[in-house]
């Protein structure tokens, strides 16, 4: 149902305020009622008779209960257009409704688009050319529509209509005929004008290029979008018509990204005309402009998204994902900070590379995966249960290596001792690439807001914010290496930096650890199992590599190698066992404890009934893999004060788990402008918007946001 359904339902609870009871509307009434029903169907034609292979018009004639309405095709914030189930002859087609363009129709605090009084809906119907002249044949279906005024009803009608098959020249219905013409009038027509516009944070400008348009005979314009979300409906729409043509501005709606594709709909003009105002509706497809092109880009918008990213990437290194790699490449500084000045800035500027390209890599897939329509954001690899597997096995190998079980030898690079003794450039190279890798289930303050923009924006834009994140990352450590006299005050290497070294496996093993609990939680104990085998084949690749010290180092390379060809084959084991990463499992709501919050499984489905009945959400989007998350939880949200205060405001508590990729989840975070979490929401009652909290979380800034509400 996403946002959309919640302006549904809240238009529809002030409709209710009227008097009537929560749960009507909900059904439609029996027929035989003293009101019976609030509109009238029939099935008209533009003729009485038809030639074979004829296409020909009818129309579905509403005749609508004064102060009620029905809806268009697009019926804004609340609201169903109507529908027809054909029953035709055989051989008969029926096309799509031609609508007529709308009206507005305000309901409280949402806006709608539809028709009240009378209407005429027209469809073209095609019929078969073997039959016979002078025969009838009879047309059937059911309609269904909504209708509202202070409550909303469904209602539903047989129609039917009986016509012949002309045995000369088609004859006209002198009733049906001009209703529908004046419909097809209504009907708008292709836009002979091209369309664009510009999306900024919060405005859409949309410009109609129609140089030859009289511009004084122009007294209003309004936009009506064939889909809901990209603008704000219940905003107003500031129009300036010139000699150039048409500029509307309207507010942006709350689903971002329908705003970075093409946005279709029905312009409608006003005209003034001698003997009073016509109006013309035209269709038309906007197209977004760039504003990744030069004349077009907010200079101070990117700058803020860069800034951003530059900030978010300097705390990213502060974050406990990061923190296992980063004290392991500290120790390798140590080793390098004897080196000649040059060659210490050569081993910072192959670390910032390895982030560089890295964040390169995992921005691009990003892009291309969001470019084929994958509902995706920061960490998204992790979503996979197959990488994270992949990356426990990693930690653990690289553990194993600080421990002194595996010995890199001098033409194999870049994990292992490669990190922290190593003295060519490689290593630091893949330490820059395993500092990346590592990061990605952390989320750092500022993040959010520049990788929202970063995803909206076109490829090349998005790499740019995304580097300049990688760019964060590496900064601490390129400024040690080009500043010499940092190298001065680190003690100088000695048998303690071995020590050391195997002191700092151990948080990696606690990594590995971790990870494989993330597996767990993605896909059971048969992705356990395989993960688990994996460690083991591992470890015996690193016995048996050493145990056969004296064999011939081909020999000893081929047995290790072929042990270690053997882990693909967990992968693929488990993936017959259990999905990897596909889908999400079942979360059954938290029971609430003395000083615990009772969770509930979110869906934008409980989101909109949660709302709609009066209460306060608190909504966390979180993950199995992201760290950030899990401190999160366990200092704030975990809190018997923070629990107190969602009982004492009676806030309902909703957990989003995005261990699992869930669309439903990533479309909402995408409306909220954001592509990843930790992301904590808290909807305030009666419908106000919505307040996001840091994505740091203390259990002050907690109880200070619902006690704002």
């Amino acid at each position: 149902m996403g946002l959309r359904g919640i302006l549904v339902v809240f238009a529809c609870v002030f409709l209710l305020l009227g008097g009537a009871r929560a749960s009507a509307g909900a059904a439609p009434e029996p027929r035989g009622t003293a009101s019976g029903p609030r509109v009238r169907v029939e099935l008209l034609s533009e003729v009485t008779s038809f030639t074979p292979g004829q296409t020909f018009w009818v129309g579905l004639h509403q005749r609508i209960s004064p102060g009620w309405h029905t809806y268009w095709m697009n019926p804004g914030d609340s609201g169903e257009p109507p529908r027809i189930e054909w029953a035709l002859p055989s051989g008969f087609t029926a096309g799509e409704i031609a609508w007529p363009f709308p009206g507005t129709i305000p309901a409280g605090p949402a806006m709608t688009y539809g028709y009240s009084g009378e209407v005429v809906l027209p469809i073209p119907v095609t019929s078969t050319s073997t039959l016979g002249r002078g025969k009838r044949v009879t047309l059937r279906g059911r309609a269904s529509w909504l209708v509202c005024e202070q409550m909303c009803i469904p209602e539903e009608a047989p129609i039917a209509l009986t016509l012949a098959v002309a045995r000369g020249a088609p004859a006209p219905d002198p009733r049906g005929a001009p209703l529908i013409a004046a419909a097809r009038r209504n009907v708008p027509t292709p836009s002979p004008w091209a369309a664009s516009f510009v999306a900024a944070s919060a405005t859409i400008r949309f410009t109609v290029e129609a140089p030859r348009l009289m511009a004084d005979r122009i007294t209003d314009a309004w936009f009506y979008p064939a889909q809901w979300g990209a603008i704000e409906l219940t905003a107003p729409q500031r129009v300036r018509v010139d000699s150039g043509g048409i500029r509307l501005d309207v507010a942006r709606g709350p689903l971002r990204d329908a705003a970075t594709a093409p946005i279709e709909g029905v312009l409608v003009v006003a005209e003034r005309l001698d003997g009073g105002v016509a109006r013309h509706a035209f269709s038309m497809t906007a197209q977004p402009v760039r504003v990744g092109s030069p004349r077009d880009l907010s200079s101070a918008a990117l700058l803020e998204a860069l800034v951003l990213a530059l900030a978010g990437g300097l705390v990213l290194n502060l974050m406990p994902c990061v923190m296992p790699v980063l004290s392991v490449k500290a120790l390798g500084f140590v080793h390098h900070s004897r080196n000649r000045p040059a060659q210490l800035r050569a081993h910072g500027l192959a670390y910032g590379a390895g982030v560089l390209v890295s964040f390169a890599i995992v921005a691009g897939a990003l892009i291309a995966l969001r470019a084929g329509g994958e509902e995706l954001g920061w960490g998204f690899q992790l979503q996979s249960s197959a990488f994270v597997t992949l990356l426990a096995w990693l930690f653990f190998a690289v553990a194993l290596a600080l421990s002194g079980v595996i010995v890199v030898s001098s033409r194999l690079t870049g994990v292992g001792q490669a990190f922290a003794a190593r003295s060519d450039y490689v290593g630091s190279f893949a330490a820059g690439a395993l500092a990346t890798v590592a990061a990605t289930p952390c989320t750092a303050p500022f993040m959010g807001a520049a990788v929202g923009f970063a995803v909206t924006q076109p490829w090349p834009i998005a790499l740019i914010v995304f580097e300049a994140l990688g760019l964060g990352l590496a900064l601490p450590y390129l400024v040690l290496t080009f500043v010499p006299v940092w190298s001065r005050l680190l003690p100088k290497p000695g048998p303690w930096t071995a020590r050391l070294q195997q002191l700092l496996a151990f948080p990696l093993y606690a990594t590995a650890a971790w990870l494989i609990w993330v597996v767990s939680q993605q896909t059971g104990p048969h992705g356990v199992a395989a993960a688990l085998a994996g460690l083991v084949l591992i470890a015996f690749a690193a016995w048996l590599h050493r145990a056969l010290g004296g064999v011939r180092a081909l020999w000893r390379r081929t047995a290790t190698w072929a042990v270690a060809g053997l882990l693909p084959l967990m992968i693929v084991g488990s993936a017959a066992l259990a999905p990897l990463g596909a889908g999400t499992r079942p979360q059954a709501p938290e029971a609430p404890t003395e000083g615990r919050v009772g969770w509930e499984p979110f869906s934008p489905e409980r989101l909109v009934a949660l709302r709609a009945s009066g209460k306060p959400v608190f909504v966390n989007f979180t993950a199995a893999w992201c760290v950030t998350c899990l401190v999160n939880e366990r200092v704030a949200l975990r809190s018997p004060a923070v629990a107190d205060a969602l009982a004492k405001k009676g806030v309902a508590a909703l957990k989003a788990d995005w261990t699992n990729r869930d669309p439903a989840i990533g479309r909402v975070l995408g409306s909220l402008g954001r592509r990843g979490v930790p992301l904590y929401v808290l909807y305030p009652a009666g419908g106000a918007a919505p307040t996001l909290l840091p994505q740091i979380l203390t259990e002050g800034a907690v109880i200070d946001a619902l006690d704002k509400i």
